[in-house]
């Protein structure tokens, strides 16, 4: 019995250790490219540990992508802020000190992998639609979230993945100050 914390101690750094290769794989060649090989030998282990804890690749990415937005409370925002904090709020997602590349190789793969834009419409329908639902009519509540979600996934793929050169020079500030008002419509405005 004495053994058994050390294993789950071990158990623990294996699977931690898989998934920051998984995550870091996953951000620079992308889910069709990253291989369970690939993963297992960045994480220096045997390629059969990696299927004993994720059961598959595809196990392994929707781990290795989950993510905690973390979203604020807009009920507790000024309703004139609400456009500013979200902008704010995804940027520091994307580029702040939370950011482990984990969603930018989601949005990437999501184009050509069903799995992928499956984590992207669960982690936005579990998240950021009961988030917005404190602030949003009812029967308005998934056209706004669609409206949203157009702007967040557009501002990610134009800056993080095909990087281009306008929209990756902003600066945070410029980025809420310039699309902070079309979020605030897209919230609250009139549709």
């Amino acid at each position: 019995m004495p053994d058994r914390p050390a294993k789950t101690a071990k158990s623990q750094r294996t699977q931690a250790a898989i998934l920051q290769a998984a995550q870091e794989l996953f951000a620079t060649q992308g889910y069709e490219r990253t291989t369970v090989r690939d993963v297992a030998a960045r994480a220096a282990i045997d390629p059969a540990m990696v299927m004993r804890y994720f059961g598959s690749k595809e196990g392994l990415f929707a781990r290795a992508t989950a993510f905690d937005l973390q979203l604020p409370d807009l009920s507790q925002v000024a309703r004139a802020r609400i456009g500013a904090t979200l902008v704010g709020h995804f940027v520091e997602i994307w580029e702040g000190a939370r950011s482990n590349g984990s969603l930018v190789s989601l949005l990437r793969a999501a184009a050509s992998s069903d799995d992928a834009a499956n984590a992207i419409r669960t982690i936005f329908g579990g998240q950021v639609v009961p988030m917005l639902a404190r602030v949003v009519p009812p029967d308005e509540l998934f056209q706004r979230a669609g409206l949203v979600a157009t702007q967040i996934m557009g501002l990610a793929v134009t800056r993080y993945i095909l990087k281009v050169p306008p929209v990756v020079a902003m600066d945070r500030a410029q980025l809420v100050k310039l699309l902070g008002p079309t979020m605030q419509r897209y919230v609250v405005g009139k549709l």
